[in-house]
């Protein structure tokens, strides 16, 4: 059974907006006096309601928000954590926390092993000392002995890239090649827990790739990992467990797939069946509205989540407001977390919708065609009896997730494979095997 290496009990940050200090010398040695005995800052005094937006004007009370808010969790050895939330929700600060950059207003912070930090672009570099000194000097900010970078120096400037650049000074250096060196420097460095902000946005697309390979490596290793990032399509791939902030609380901590669900949706409703007449919503024009919409297991229950080997269907509710010689063509787009296309679909020759009324599309998806992910659908309805005229087309009206449940199943069941697979699609396709004679 893995050791919990992690362990925060009610974690809070409060920071001071406007002026940083008490303001004056006495005030500022009673909050340390309060602080060393263990007491709750006297000057710390805040309202119920955490307004971010708030700021301070010249001469009046100052006034504080927090950045996190009462944060629980446990972290077990070789575990994989994605954190994520929108800007501002405290992914930021708690990771800081835990790399010991600042310390928490309130609560127990337990950390068991040496953690790795790449928090932001050039941490630990000096602007005008060379890659190769920078190295060096950061290495030692880690943790590492000489002795050990030494060692390890030809891997770091292979992985980096920059092995043209080594002995030129990192002010000359792009974003890009700093990140490149830093996260080098962080992830040859032999530590139990290796935690890394959104830094890696700033790299390429290569780079983006084998930075992901480098953190399956530490993964496989049984070492610790937590990444933040935006990208939920990096956070999906990497990880198990994902845990969503919000506003510097804890909204969820469960599976990967379903706190990207709620990362994206949240506020939207049930992001799988939606009544859009109930919402007081007038979504169309050019003699069409879409009404309803909803992702449905194939006996018609709506449903969130989808076994990738099941089929399941996307059932549209529409009106059509006018007469046309030929019927519009329900539609449906289907886009994967990312933003990217993965299919638009519509029933060809459709002869159905000529006349006004309320009419009910179906699309069924076999299974084993798409990968596990978050999916979002667009709905649309399309007009060609007078040249091509678009009455609506909802995009991302609905969401699902698609799970591979590999782990639920028996080893025979599984094929000979087990494991996340790249790509969108993962079609199940005829194969034929032969042995040549």
């Amino acid at each position: 059974m893995s050791r919990p290496v992690i362990h925060l009990e009610d974690i809070s940050k409060l920071y001071r907006l406007g002026q940083v200090s008490t303001g004056t010398l006495a005030h500022d040695l009673n909050r340390w006096w309060h602080r060393v005995r263990g007491r709750e800052d006297p000057y710390a005094r805040i309202a119920l309601d955490n307004d971010r937006t708030r700021k301070t004007s010249p001469g009046s009370a100052p006034s504080y928000a927090w950045a996190l808010k009462n944060i629980n969790f446990k972290v077990n050895q070789g575990d994989v954590v994605g954190i994520i939330g929108r800007n501002g929700a405290g992914k930021s600060t708690l990771l800081k926390i835990l790399s010991r950059v600042t310390s928490p207003t309130s609560g127990r912070i337990r950390v068991k092993g040496r953690i790795a930090s790449l928090l932001e672009v050039g941490t630990g570099f000096h602007q005008d000392l060379t890659g190769r000194e920078n190295i060096y000097l950061n290495g030692a900010i880690l943790g590492m002995g000489r002795r050990e970078i030494t060692r390890k120096l030809d891997a770091i400037v292979d992985f980096s890239g920059c092995a043209a650049y080594l002995d030129t000074p990192v002010k000359r250096y792009s974003s890009g090649m700093s990140v490149r060196l830093a996260f080098a420097v962080a992830s040859h460095l032999d530590a139990e827990i290796l935690v890394i902000d959104e830094v890696l946005a700033v790299g390429d697309g290569e780079f983006q790739k084998k930075c992901l390979g480098k953190m399956n490596d530490v993964a496989s290793q049984g070492r610790t990992l937590l990444f933040v990032s935006h990208n939920m399509g990096l956070v999906s791939s990497l990880c198990k467990r994902a845990i969503l902030l919000e506003e510097g609380g804890l909204r969820l901590d469960t599976g990967t797939s379903e706190a990207v669900l709620s990362y994206y949706t949240h506020g939207k409703g049930t992001p799988f069946h939606v009544r859009f007449d109930e919402l007081n919503r007038r979504i169309g024009s050019n003699g069409g509205i879409l009404l309803e919409g909803a992702v449905e297991d194939m006996s018609g229950k709506p449903c969130a989540e989808v076994d990738i080997r099941k089929p399941f269907q996307i059932r549209m509710r529409y009106r059509v407001e006018r007469e046309a010689s030929r019927a519009p063509f329900p539609n449906v787009h289907v886009t994967d977390n990312t933003g990217a296309y993965v299919f638009v679909s519509f029933p060809p020759g459709n002869e159905v919708g000529k006349t006004p009324g309320e009419y009910e599309a179906v699309c069924q998806i076999p299974g084993n065609l798409l990968n596990d992910g978050t999916y979002f659908i667009g709905l649309g309805l399309t007009f060609m009896d007078k040249g091509m005229q678009v009455a609506f087309l909802e995009k991302d009206a609905l969401c699902v997730n698609l799970h591979d449940p590999l782990e639920e199943t028996l080893d025979h069941e599984r094929n000979g494979f087990s494991g996340t697979m790249p790509g969108t699609v993962r079609p199940s396709l005829d194969w034929q095997v032969r042995q040549q004679l």
